[in-house]
């Protein structure tokens, strides 16, 4: 069908989720378990969370994995706007492409290393490609 080609980035970012969520689990639920972590008593302790007792690499993979449902959200609704009315193929595709790379990159620099440096420019370029996503279904709507 015309416009559907970007629903393939689409679904590659929501396999990418939940490839990161798997990963927050299989490094997150030991450690807790070694660290003797009640989750319970953290719910009655307003201010604290997992941050102030796992070890930080423990929880760069749940900070991504909660990042995918931030600004992704956007790249989501923009998507399935511009294949509902025919417009995800060809360049628009190829931005979806680029912004789910460097989303997935930005994940594994965060996952792996976290240098907030790094991670920045990955998080800028992919909004880059995030506004260029949008202002080009702003365009196809509103000239509709």
């Amino acid at each position: 069908m015309i416009g559907m080609e970007i629903l393939k980035p689409v679904a590659a970012l929501a396999v990418w989720t939940m490839v990161m969520w798997w990963w927050l689990y299989l490094t997150r639920v030991p450690a807790m378990k070694a660290a003797a972590v009640d989750p319970d008593r953290l719910v009655r302790e307003p201010g604290r969370s997992l941050d102030d007792v796992l070890p930080p690499k423990v929880q760069w993979a749940a900070h991504n994995y909660n990042h995918l449902h931030e600004a992704p959200t956007v790249f989501y609704a923009v998507a399935l706007t511009l294949a509902m009315i025919g417009k995800g193929d060809g360049t628009t595709a190829t931005i979806a492409w680029i912004y789910v790379a460097l989303r997935v990159v930005h994940s594994l620099q965060q996952a792996l290393f976290n240098r907030v440096v790094v991670r920045f420019a990955l998080f800028a370029l992919s909004s880059l490609a995030l506004m260029a996503l949008v202002a080009l279904t702003a365009r196809a709507v509103f000239s509709a």
